[in-house]
């Protein structure tokens, strides 16, 4: 360095240090700071941690009663005494008639998040003796209906996915295992991130899911194959891509912990190296691994158990996604067909379509009538 530019340094070096020091940026004030509900609201929040809710659970119903708080500002309902069953009413109308950005209204489901946790709010506040009486006890919540998966993955599409992960390197290695164990167990991608190594049971073939959707814990049976790549990335994989000792099962490039979200990237990544541009990621192959199994034959009852269904209700749903045999069953006995069949008109039905059609009638005798 010249003479010229080391006398340059300190002058500048002396310039500086001559300043002021700049003030720390305040933070962004929250415009609800000082709104008589918001304490009513933190409690709430407090008491739903204290008697075992989950973190996600406390975090929705925030957001919940925090855009209905908003809502109240707005209007100058500044107490939980100030709001009444008209009032309620009207935002219940309000969230029937909002339009987001994009002009598309609100799902029945979104409305339903946004009043569920105002009317249990409401009813907290008045067993709590924070006013007199509960103004949302008659709210009635909009119906919600039983939507079908838009999107279910094919066989194989699923193993086109699965073939796209390079097992040559400890994060292709890692992710197979990911993606195999998600397809064979139907995990939820939470689920599938909150594993830790001593969840997997090699010897009875077994995962064990602690803590999953509303705290409830559940075995799940895992496939030979998810298995062998399971193994293997716990022998070969993890141990490369591991910085520091923890007991989390999946880890990611750095050796941390795998975040959920981090789960879907890689499951989306992966679909988009297979061509497949369909909507949805990891949840893909939890429809997939239900649907497959249950065209297979496996009974309703043991899928509701394997995927963590509280009611029975949500896993028939995949009754109406997997149509294989209904369409096999149609094709062999409809008589409206592009070609003629290979009997004649008036002749005995094939033997797989008696068999197709006896099968039928057997499981419908087996229903119980719900008509009774």
């Amino acid at each position: 360095m010249t003479t010229k530019g080391l006398r340059w340094r300190i002058k500048t070096r002396k310039r500086n240090a001559r300043k002021p020091p700049r003030p720390p940026q305040a933070a962004a004030r929250d415009p609800l700071a000082d709104h008589p509900m918001l304490p009513y609201m933190h409690e709430h929040l407090e008491w739903l941690a204290v008697h075992g809710y989950s973190a996600d659970t406390v975090q929705s119903r925030r957001v919940a009663i925090r855009r209905f708080i908003v809502w109240c500002d707005e209007r100058g309902l500044m107490k939980p005494a100030d709001v009444s069953k008209q009032v309620v009413e009207r935002y219940q109308r309000h969230l029937f008639y909002y339009r987001k950005p994009d002009g598309k209204p609100l799902t029945s489901g979104t409305q339903m998040g946004c009043l569920v946790p105002l009317k249990l709010w409401f009813r907290w506040l008045a067993r709590e003796n924070h006013i007199l009486y509960n103004p949302a006890s008659e709210l009635d919540i909009p119906r919600d209906g039983k939507r079908l998966p838009r999107v279910v993955l094919s066989i194989p599409e699923v193993e086109a996915i699965l073939a796209e992960a390079d097992p040559s390197d400890p994060m292709g290695l890692r992710d197979r295992a990911l993606l195999e164990l998600l397809y064979s167990t139907g995990l939820r991608r939470t689920e599938a991130a909150n594993l830790a190594i001593y969840d997997a049971d090699f010897h009875r073939r077994l995962i064990a899911v602690r803590e999953g959707k509303n705290k409830r814990d559940r075995v799940v049976p895992i496939g030979e194959r998810a298995l062998a790549w399971l193994d293997k990335y716990l022998l070969e994989g993890r141990p490369q891509l591991l910085t520091h000792e923890h007991e989390a099962l999946f880890v990611t490039d750095y050796g941390e912990p795998c975040l959920p979200a981090f789960i879907a990237a890689r499951m989306r990544k992966y679909m988009e190296c297979a061509g497949i541009n369909k909507p949805g990621a990891t949840h893909l192959l939890r429809h997939a691994c239900a649907t497959h199994m249950l065209e297979g034959g496996a009974d309703i009852r043991f899928l509701q158990a394997m995927l963590g269904h509280e009611k029975l209700e949500t896993t028939a749903i995949y009754t109406h996604v997997a149509i294989d045999k209904l369409q096999a069953i149609h094709t062999a006995t409809h008589p409206a067909r592009l070609h003629r069949a290979q009997h004649e008109p008036g002749s005995a039905p094939a033997p797989e379509a008696q068999e197709a059609l006896a099968r039928v009638l057997d499981a419908d005798e087996a229903e119980p009538d719900q008509t009774a």
